[in-house]
């Protein structure tokens, strides 16, 4: 007679580093105690079956082990949750009463069957909304799913950018300072504009009640964007969105001439700046390669001269310093005001970090 197949199910999950939310083991077998009245020994036919394409965890599979060792069959084992023994992290998993292996749906089915379940959950979201089945498809191999409990830290302000999440079910709070000045909850998306300009990550996002969100390594997050130009629109949107409500004091500030150097304002987000308030005037910097000036009507970039360069290339050009001096001057001539605009500013601006992360 076969042997019931155990399933043990990934509940929680903290900084593992092999496994995610839902990953699933599965057991079957039998331990046989022999002793002579001095010694005891175990005999066990303990079968694992690890998730496809994960390594394998030594600690976790003896942890598995131990509960067939204890009870002798999974017969007649309860439901039960327990922790792993850990490592550098740390996982809950889930005993439900086990059944008879059953035989596996054919891989086309199974595919047909995930990824027309994907295409229903990611078409409620409004980043997904403008993918089709077939760009569906290419999506889900990149989206990873993990969750976090009370309390915990997705993203931490002053870090490099790693991730884009997007929350499925729960909320966060955005915090600045010790202070909360937003929240996050389904459906919203996070982690876009430190991928997006290559700047640290700029408010921490602490859990408030248990969130569960879709993510996308930062590495994958540029691919999706050249695989789908709908995303791009909508990341230039929600980046012009976001700024905007982000940078309410440094927009003030732009209300008269500004000076400074780069190392404290890079200029990105000098040009941010002026975009989002709707500023009219010359961003003249002093650079190690020579002087560059950048004119803006209404926050539009409508000119660009740097290192014998004009246009989109010198405006990309200057993305590139990080050393130097500025001066913002109010105003423009009535010759420059009519000049046409260099092309929409936020696609300039990931055009242009899309190009630095090429040259390295």
């Amino acid at each position: 007679m076969s042997q019931p197949e155990a399933i043990f199910k990934i509940i929680e999950e903290n900084n593992c580093p092999l496994y995610e939310m839902g990953d699933e083991f599965r057991l079957t077998g039998k331990a046989m105690m022999l002793g002579d009245g001095r010694e005891k020994k175990f005999i066990s036919t303990a079968v694992i079956k690890i998730p496809s394409e994960k390594p394998i965890c030594r600690i976790l599979v003896a942890d598995i082990t131990a509960v067939l060792i204890e009870y002798g069959s999974m017969r007649s084992v309860p439901k039960y949750v327990t922790n792993c023994s850990g490592c550098t992290g740390l996982i809950k998993i889930e005993y439900s009463k086990g059944r008879k292996p059953a035989k596996a749906l054919p891989p086309p089915a199974r595919e047909t069957q995930d990824i027309g379940f994907a295409t229903k959950l990611l078409n409620k979201f409004p980043i997904f909304q403008t993918l089709d089945e077939s760009d569906i498809k290419k999506l889900v191999p990149l989206l990873k799913m993990k969750k976090f409990a009370r309390g915990a830290v997705i993203m931490k302000k002053g870090d490099p950018a790693t991730n884009l999440y997007i929350v499925i079910s729960g909320r966060a709070e955005v915090m600045v300072d010790e202070a909360v000045i937003g929240v996050m909850e389904r459906g919203e998306v996070f982690g876009e504009i430190s991928l997006l300009i290559g700047t640290p990550v700029g408010a921490t996002i602490r859990v408030e009640d248990m969130v569960t969100v879709l993510f996308i390594y930062g590495k994958d997050f540029k691919k999706v964007l050249n695989m789908f130009p709908s995303l791009q629109m909508f990341f230039a949107r929600l980046l012009a969105q976001r700024l905007a409500k982000t940078n309410v004091e440094r927009l003030e500030e732009f209300a008269s001439g500004m000076v400074g150097r780069l190392s404290e304002n890079p200029p990105s987000e000098l040009m941010q700046t002026l975009n989002l308030n709707h500023k009219t005037g010359v961003l003249t910097l002093t650079l190690p390669r020579g002087t560059a000036d950048l004119f803006f009507r209404e926050g539009a970039l409508i000119s660009a001269k740097y290192n014998n360069k004009d246009g989109k290339e010198a405006f990309f050009e200057v993305l590139k310093e990080k050393e130097g001096r500025f001066k913002f001057s109010p105003g423009l001539s009535p010759q420059e005001t009519k000049a046409p605009e260099l092309g929409d500013f936020m696609w300039l601006l990931m055009e242009g970090v899309r190009r630095m992360d090429e040259d390295g």
